[in-house]
């Protein structure tokens, strides 16, 4: 189901690139969700003070639930993987709630931005994994004893490669879904009419899917840091 109107598409046809913007929707609201994370990035940290304003109580009142988060499941050493576990669910928040203002598309309604984002995830998972056991982490994928390896080996494989369909095909599956809902919701009751109570369960969406895609990072990320153990 086509959207009914987006804003950027639109511009794009008036500079002369219609045909890219069609083909290429999730690209340039993704793009737009990049610059405005930047963006309030900047506005939040350019003038750090000891008594903080609202953007800089906000991101840290964000930033500081993430890391305790975190920390809670990996312990310290996971510390240091904040930055960019935390820039993924972010983003992928963003591009949930945006999908719920009229003219504005999703990026994560669509199966490209969503196994991007998860292929992120799973690679990090085995640097994060070579980094802490070096050329033993392969053992993970070995079985306890050598001749197990013919059976062990293809299901482990097996195994990592879903974990980046079911990081994609989750959230992709749920944010096409309520795309779906709310467009025909606009082309029922109007741009302005659609249910407010349809538009909260929305935001709602938006922040379990979000957290649902970071835990499960979280997760991943720390069994790969305690297969030594």
């Amino acid at each position: 189901m086509e959207h009914p109107y987006l804003f950027f598409v639109k511009l794009f046809e008036l500079l002369g690139m219609g045909e890219f913007a069609h083909a290429n929707v999730h690209v340039i609201y993704s793009w737009f969700v990049m610059i405005l994370l930047i963006v309030c990035g900047i506005l939040a940290t350019k003038s750090l003070t000891m008594i903080p304003g609202k953007m800089q109580n906000v991101f840290e009142l964000i930033v500081s639930g993430m890391e305790e988060f975190m920390v809670e499941i990996t312990g310290e050493e996971g510390r240091w993987l904040l930055p960019v576990v935390g820039t993924v669910f972010l983003y992928v928040f963003a591009c949930n709630l945006i999908g719920l203002l009229p003219g504005f598309f999703p990026p994560t309604a669509s199966l490209n931005t969503t196994a991007s984002c998860a292929l992120v995830v799973v690679v990090l998972t085995h640097i994060v994994g070579v980094k802490y056991h070096g050329a033993k982490y392969i053992k993970h994928f070995l079985g306890p004893v050598w001749w197990m390896i013919p059976i062990i080996f293809p299901i482990e494989v097996i195994g990592h490669l879903a974990r980046i369909l079911s990081l994609s095909f989750r959230l992709f599956g749920n944010m096409m879904g309520h795309e779906l809902v709310l467009g025909i919701l606009f082309f029922l009751a109007g741009a302005f009419f659609a249910p407010l109570p349809i538009m909260a369960l929305g935001i709602f969406v938006a922040l379990v899917q979000a957290f649902v895609f970071f835990l499960l990072s979280i997760m991943y990320i720390t069994a790969a840091m305690e297969h030594a153990h």
